[in-house]
């Protein structure tokens, strides 16, 4: 070996000696806050845990723009529920935060005195809240108010049937790429221009004796669904186990498992097919307890043989959900996949004439050309992120987060975030330390995949946007819960002085 070609050889073994070293002894050779902040996650993120599993991870000030941290940020990443911070921010910025669904009542035919001579229409355009989360948990209050409203006008009998209409939405209420598994779960529920009670059945499970079948109860309690009771009650300290199983195609639901006999009552909830019959069906209902006769039944317009001219049809009144800015933060603090999809749908029927996810996924993208953010390196295809499809890059959601915090939106964006240790999704997460009432963020879950992204303030009171995105571990999310966790604290402990 020529001296020359030695010497080239340990002047580079040297130099990587000398970097090295630095690089794990900050102290020693005087390294910035910011390169012990960008060693420190190394650290984390190198867990031996997770050395077959990817992360994804951008943290940027908001102040100058450094990147304080960057690890595979340009790679795509299943985002699970992330993906509903597309999804609100497009919902804000292209609908308003004024924006209300709105939900049209028809009757066909004349009305006759106090009889509608016909049938009784409701024209649905995809609003989530028809059920108790907005009404002080009462349930009914929707329909109540709708058949209260009939009887001011004079109606107590409708010669006729009950027809929803949910021809504003395609009738394509699963997500592409969603998990079958999960179908008869609540979190699955299906999307529909015409909507109730989170499009799900509600169960209520009481123990009685050990080995004697649990007493249930549904709601609403309709014939339209039917329960099949297969859960036991178990010895006392009997840690309960009960899960629901929907037939597909048909509102047969099976509750099966263990609960303790020592135990209160524990409450579950399922799907239900066709979400449009079983809201006229419920709807119906709550007419006639109100005195209202109904001489026909309850349908989906799809399996009625109706053309109906909404122009020439009688418009009784229309009735519009809460404003936009409480809905998203229904859809980011509680991480609700069945309103992240109605929404998704109802853009697109507000830019292009039909709500389906297609037209969504289009005009968010088209919205994204305006963010900065190139449409055709990114793939949306819900709007919830229960889809396996969905593929985005942590840089990407930093770059939605930079584009928001200077935007007019940005106040109601930011609340509508879970809170860390307070409420949400994160209220059980990093309490009692530093990031507690710091963090604002929205998690992610789907199985494999476990994120988080949102804002925070260092120690100096610096604005800052993170992301950070695990997929493929096989271990228990709650280790990867720590390790977002620690990230987060460390960024609230940060300070460049």
């Amino acid at each position: 070996m020529g001296i020359h070609k030695l010497i080239f050889i340990l002047s580079l073994f040297f130099i990587q000696t000398i970097y090295s070293q630095v690089f794990h002894n900050g102290d020693k050779y005087n390294l910035t806050k910011t390169q012990e902040f960008w060693l420190q996650l190394d650290d984390i993120f190198n867990d031996p845990n997770f050395s077959s599993a990817n992360w994804g991870v951008v943290i940027k000030s908001l102040e100058t723009g450094e990147y304080l941290y960057k690890r595979n940020e340009d790679k795509l990443f299943m985002p699970a529920s992330n993906m509903k911070l597309f999804t609100t921010a497009a919902g804000l910025l292209l609908l308003g935060k004024y924006y209300h669904f709105r939900t049209n009542v028809y009757v066909t035919g004349s009305i006759d005195g106090s009889i509608v001579q016909g049938n009784l229409v409701v024209q649905g355009f995809g609003d989530p809240t028809i059920g108790g989360r907005f009404y002080n948990n009462d349930d009914y209050f929707v329909f109540n108010k709708w058949a209260d409203t009939l009887l001011k006008l004079g109606i107590d009998e409708i010669n006729g049937n009950i027809i929803g209409d949910d021809n504003a939405f395609d009738d394509t209420g699963l997500g592409a790429g969603w998990t079958w598994d999960n179908e008869s779960n609540w979190f699955e529920a299906p999307s529909g221009a015409l909507s109730f009670n989170d499009n799900c059945i509600d169960i209520s499970i009481n123990p009685t004796k050990v080995d004697f079948p649990a007493q249930i109860q549904k709601f609403p309690d309709t014939r339209y669904v039917t329960i099949i009771n297969k859960v036991i009650t178990a010895n006392p300290n009997t840690i309960p186990d009960i899960n629901v199983y929907r037939e597909r195609g048909t509102n047969v639901v099976t509750v099966f498992g263990k609960i303790a006999e020592n135990s209160g009552e524990k409450k579950t909830q399922a799907t239900v097919n066709n979400p449009t019959q079983f809201s006229m069906v419920v709807l119906k209902a709550v007419l006639e307890e109100k005195g209202i006769k109904v001489d026909g039944y309850a349908a989906d317009l799809d399996e009625e043989p109706l053309d109906i001219d909404y122009n020439k049809t009688n418009r009784l009144f229309t009735f519009y959900s809460p404003p936009l800015m409480d809905i998203v933060k229904v859809i980011n603090k509680n991480s609700q996949n069945l309103y992240a999809e109605q929404l998704l749908k109802v853009i697109g029927y507000e830019k292009d004439g039909f709500g389906s996810t297609a037209n969504g996924v289009k005009e968010i993208k088209n919205l994204l050309k305006d963010i900065g953010i190139n449409p055709e390196n990114i793939i949306i295809a819900d709007g919830s992120g229960l889809s396996r499809l969905n593929l985005v890059t942590p840089r990407q959601f930093v770059e939605l987060l930079s584009y928001l915090y200077k935007s007019e939106i940005f106040p109601l964006f930011y609340e509508s975030l879970p809170i860390a240790g307070v409420d949400g999704t994160l209220a059980r997460r990093m309490r009692n330390t530093k990031a507690e009432n710091n963090i604002r963020a929205k998690t992610g879950y789907i199985e494999g995949v476990r994120s988080i992204c949102g804002y925070a303030f260092t120690e100096d009171k610096e604005p800052v946007a993170f992301s950070i995105i695990v997929n493929n571990y096989i271990v228990p999310y709650a280790l990867a819960d720590n390790l977002q966790d620690l990230v987060c604290l460390r960024l609230a402990n940060f300070s460049r002085k």
